[in-house]
C-alpha cells in the first residue's frame, strides 16, 4: 500500500512541476526585447554570440544544474564578468562557498545589477539581472554571510572569471 501512495505522490510531485511552466512561463521572457538597456540586440543576435546554455539562462531566464559549473570552486582573486556584455559584476573578494552548488556572492560592485520580483514556481524570489544588456544572472536571497546578509546565487555560465 504504501509503494502505491509514494508512486501517486511522485507522480502528482512530477505534474506539479510540469504544468508550473504553463502556469508562469518564464522560459518565454526574452530581455533582448527590452530597450531600456544599454546592450540591446535581437535574438539571433544573442544566439550568435553565447553557447546554447548562456542563451537559455541569460535571455530565457533559465537556470544550470547545481554543481555543474567551474566557477562554483573557483577562488582565485579576479573579477567576475557578465558573460553576454562584459559588464563586471562580482569581485572575488565577495564570494563564498554556499554549499549550494552555484558560485555565491554577498555584494555586486556597485551598479552592476538590477532586480525584479520572480513569481515562478509557486514562490516569490528576487530575480538578478545585469543592469547592462539585462541577462537573467540568478536570484539574491536573504540568507548570506555578513557584512550584506546577502547571498547573490549565480548561474556560473552567466559569468565570465577574469583573474587579476
Amino acid at each position: 500500500m504504501k509503494k502505491r501512495y509514494f508512486l501517486e505522490a511522485s507522480a502528482v510531485l512530477a505534474g506539479a512541476a510540469l504544468l508550473s511552466q504553463f502556469i508562469n512561463p518564464r522560459s518565454e521572457i526574452v530581455t533582448s526585447s527590452n530597450t531600456e538597456f544599454e546592450v540591446t540586440k535581437s535574438e539571433d543576435e544573442w544566439r550568435s554570440i553565447l553557447t546554447p546554455e548562456q542563451f537559455r539562462v541569460l535571455r530565457k531566464h533559465g537556470t544550470e544544474r547545481a554543481f555543474t559549473s567551474s566557477l562554483d570552486k573557483q577562488y582565485a582573486e579576479g573579477t567576475y564578468l557578465c558573460a553576454a556584455c562584459d559588464l563586471p559584476l562580482f569581485k572575488s573578494d565577495t564570494k563564498f562557498n554556499s554549499g549550494t552548488g552555484w558560485p555565491s556572492f554577498f555584494q555586486p560592485i556597485e551598479g552592476a545589477i538590477a532586480t525584479t520580483v520572480d513569481r515562478s514556481l509557486f514562490m516569490t524570489r528576487i530575480e538578478v539581472h545585469c543592469r547592462r544588456c539585462g541577462g537573467h544572472l540568478g536570484h539574491v536571497f536573504p540568507d548570506g554571510p555578513a557584512p550584506t546578509g546577502q547571498r547573490y546565487c549565480m548561474n556560473g555560465v552567466a559569468l565570465k572569471f577574469i583573474p587579476a
